[in-house]
């Protein structure tokens, strides 16, 4: 699919995603402040080949392979600076670091594990009868099986928590955040990975 396309789709997304709308500086060219982030998120994520579409492509998700010791956004602010610039401001990159630092804590100190760093499907193709959000979900479950390594996830819509748990994620922490506002942190432990962990 093209590259274009995806971005396209990807900031669309972006615009109804409440973690976004706090990232993305508000004012004039916000459009175009989405679409810049879009393309950084899409250009890491085939640099990484951590993109996952669905077979229409309406269903897009980041899944990165990754462990504590890999570069986050502290990185990227810092080596991007066209994302403080362009997308956050200075003053939202502040918060923006802060938060993360308390995110990225809640994911594995140890070992291998899969991040769910971005993932929705484009208006007009959601509901369960598209089917797009159970195929995309079994894949990321496979992924995780394959490797036998946890999937980590976190959201600030408390209808997704629900949709996570009944794909088999557990909910393992919640957070009211400084903005007032509540994260819910999910993981799913494949089987093979439980049973090993239950007999050590």
């Amino acid at each position: 699919m093209n590259k274009d396309v995806i971005i396209d789709r990807v900031a669309e997304i972006l615009k109804e995603t409440p973690s976004a709308q706090d990232i993305v500086k508000k004012g004039a060219d916000r459009d175009r402040r989405f679409h810049y982030l879009a393309t950084h998120m899409v250009n890491k994520a085939l640099k990484k080949d951590a993109l996952v579409l669905s077979e229409n492509g309406m269903g897009i998700a980041i899944l990165f392979k990754t462990s504590k010791k890999d570069g986050n956004f502290w990185n990227d602010i810092f080596q991007e600076l066209g994302l403080v610039f362009k997308v956050t401001g200075v003053k939202n990159a502040l918060k923006i670091l802060k938060n993360q630092k308390y995110i990225k804590n809640q994911r594995p100190q140890e070992g291998e594990y899969l991040y769910c760093w971005f993932w929705g499907i484009v208006q007009g193709n959601r509901g369960a009868d598209t089917q797009i959000g159970k195929e995309m979900k079994d894949e990321f479950l496979r992924r995780a099986d394959l490797y036998n390594i946890p999937l980590y996830a976190e959201t600030r819509i408390r209808k997704n928590v629900i949709v996570y748990q009944r794909f088999g994620f557990e909910l393992f922490n919640t957070w009211d955040r400084p903005d007032g506002h509540k994260m819910w942190f999910l993981r799913y432990v494949p089987k093979a990975l439980k049973e090993k962990q239950e007999k050590s």
